[in-house]
């Protein structure tokens, strides 16, 4: 069965995609370890995706197209997500690195404006902000 005949509801096909690229990103080094296995079972609940969803989107052979949010709030939850699951295992390879680039272009964000919202999110998910950026941070 087609992947697009699992849904038919917009917000049901934007999580349907916004799961299919978190779980591409899980899959990017190889093989989705357990820790991004619960992950992805968090996120497919959060999502509202369904246990046959969650097999076909885990199935090695579906390739899913990425489908851009219109605020930016809801741009930046997107990557917000991708970020949690790629830090599951506490590193970024360079496979991951390529497909979130890839990944916040698709969402809409200009090259280097992606580069510039990466590079501070690998900061504040690897621990590696400055005081004046964690202070900003806790402020608001």
């Amino acid at each position: 069965m087609p992947i697009l005949d699992l849904y038919n509801h917009s917000e049901k096909r934007r999580n349907l995609a916004h799961f299919a690229a978190i779980a591409s990103l899980a899959a990017v080094d190889g093989e989705v370890n357990a820790q991004e296995m619960r992950l992805l079972e968090k996120f497919a609940n959060k999502l509202d995706i369904s246990e046959a969803e969650f097999k076909e989107v885990m199935k090695k052979s579906n390739k899913y197209p990425i489908d851009p949010q219109n605020s930016f709030e809801k741009r930046m939850e997107r990557l917000y997500d991708l970020f949690k699951i790629i830090f599951a295992d506490n590193e970024v390879d360079d496979d991951e690195m390529v497909l979130l680039k890839k990944y916040a272009i698709g969402l809409g964000f200009p090259s280097d404006k992606a580069d510039k919202i990466i590079g501070k999110s690998i900061a504040i998910f690897s621990g590696k902000i400055d005081f004046e950026d964690y202070m900003y941070l806790i402020k608001h």
